[in-house]
């Protein structure tokens, strides 16, 4: 049988560490979109109450947690002798996927609930297929690649095409948007075209990884017949300690990634009274910063390893958090100094842990002998999930309890009150920082460095061998 270890198997091409990162442009696109405009869609186009709209977000996104370790536990346990148990899933959603995200742009009536039953069910149908795609997709990483730093590698890539595909959608919203002048051809077109350019890197991601996830699907028994039932596989995954330490660090630099962005147009517009196409700026340089900074952090983590990575990263974004609390308005230079550096953090968020979860299931394997990366990854992005939702809701507690004024359409922006303007600050410095230490904190304490993986894989190739002799 031949080894598992990265030793017998031959370095990733750029082609298909290329192929690989694509397959996250999907999702990167569709998501980016309705963060920024499906809100003011529903509201402002569809005609649908500020209420039930937010209903609408909240179902889907309640059913959006639910389906992520579901459909993780069943691509786990799904058998094809022609696609294997990841892309499978990804080929047959595809098309599902693009479809029922251009049907979320598209008003069927106007009466307020068959507007709401149309989007609730839309909702759910295209969290589905999102999950059913970019869930399986997240999974490939460790049936892509053994090796501790060509993981950290591969990740590069898919981030480098999650962020210039949320870079993307913002350049081609604004070009529809001057284009064009109907508001509701204006989002179906934009609805249209993202529809087709998520479709097709899922279609190249699978054959650009279709060769090397056959010769892992051959080398590594997955022991299908013999899964554990779901609800002891989440005693497992919780009780592995190197997971939950993974969970941790991740769960801590989302807050902060959440927290800052839902607050910046708050900071840039009641405090630093700048316009909104400052705080759109602002979040592209970030944005940009890390996607350069991934591919130099992925360099750099061959060298010193991915926890120095993340104390470097994390460093200079505290730096960035914290001026952005001393931050007088009138400094804008200083606004996108401490944007480039919180880019030079935000990329590690993305990069490191990510890099961390393969590791974390060949010890997994190592402990129980099956392969489970579906259930794990469902719960590092469920995660992701009730990060961007607590960050919300600690955000709107906040400025409610400090007397933030909401605008009213119309009427001028009102002067906030002291209290709420302090709120803010503390709230985009302070609070994120402290999420920061804590990352770190946790960082420190993570157990499988380099060697301790390195070890991992020789017990799992022992283990292998002695499988195929008996």
């Amino acid at each position: 049988m031949t080894s598992p270890m990265a030793s017998s198997r031959p370095p990733l091409s750029l082609a298909t560490k290329l192929a690989f990162g694509a397959g996250d442009l999907g999702a990167a696109i569709t998501a980016n979109l309705q963060v920024f405009f499906f809100m003011v869609f529903l509201t402002n186009v569809a005609g649908l109450s500020a209420g039930l709209a937010g209903s609408v977000l909240m179902i889907g996104k309640i059913w959006d947690a639910v389906n992520d370790p579901i459909i993780g536990f069943l691509s786990d346990r799904t058998q094809s002798a022609k696609w294997g148990r990841r892309h499978a899933w990804m080929v047959y959603s595809a098309i599902p996927f693009g479809v029922i995200f251009f049907l979320n742009w598209w008003v069927p009536s106007d009466h307020q609930w068959v507007l709401f039953g149309y989007y609730v069910l839309m909702g759910i149908l295209f969290n589905t297929v999102y999950t059913a795609v970019n869930l399986p997709y997240t999974a490939l990483t460790p049936e892509l690649t053994t090796d501790y730093n060509e993981r950290t590698s591969l990740n590069s890539f898919r981030f480098a095409f999650s962020i210039g595909g949320s870079i993307g959608s913002l350049i081609l919203a604004q070009v529809i948007f001057q284009v064009v002048e109907n508001q509701r051809t204006q989002y179906l077109l934009l609805g249209g075209i993202a529809a087709v350019l998520s479709v097709l890197p899922i279609y190249w991601c699978v054959w650009g990884t279709r060769a090397q996830v056959q010769q892992f699907n051959k080398t590594t028994p997955t022991q299908a017949g013999t899964t554990l039932p779901l609800t002891a596989q989440l005693r497992l995954v919780f009780s592995n300690r190197p997971f939950l330490f993974v969970m941790g660090i991740y769960l801590c630099s989302w807050l902060a990634v959440q927290i800052t962005a839902s607050l910046i147009p708050f900071f840039v517009g009641d405090w630093l009274k700048l316009t909104p196409a400052d705080y759109t700026q602002v979040a592209l340089v970030v944005q940009a910063t890390a996607m350069v900074m991934l591919f130099v952090w992925s360099a750099v983590s061959r060298r010193v390893g991915k926890k120095a990575v993340y104390y470097m990263g994390m460093t200079l974004w505290i730096i960035a958090q914290a001026g952005l609390f001393l931050l007088q308005p009138g400094q804008s230079l200083l606004l996108y100094t401490f944007a480039i550096l919180a880019g030079f953090g935000v990329s590690t968020a993305y990069l490191v842990p990510w890099s961390m979860i393969p590791d974390v299931i060949d010890l997994d394997e190592l402990n129980s002998g099956q392969r489970r990366e579906g259930v794990f990854y469902a719960f590092m992005v469920l995660l992701q999930k009730i990060g961007l939702a607590l960050g919300l809701f600690v955000v709107g507690q906040a400025l409610e309890w400090a007397g933030y004024i909401s605008s009213v359409a119309g009427q001028p922006p009102p002067v906030q009150p002291d209290s709420a303007l302090l709120a803010i600050r503390l709230a985009i410095g302070p609070v994120p920082t402290l999420c920061l230490i804590g990352g770190i904190v946790l960082a420190y304490f993570y157990p499988i460095t380099q060697s301790v993986h390195q070890e991992i894989l020789l017990k799992l190739h022992a283990q292998h061998q002695g499988d195929t002799a008996s």
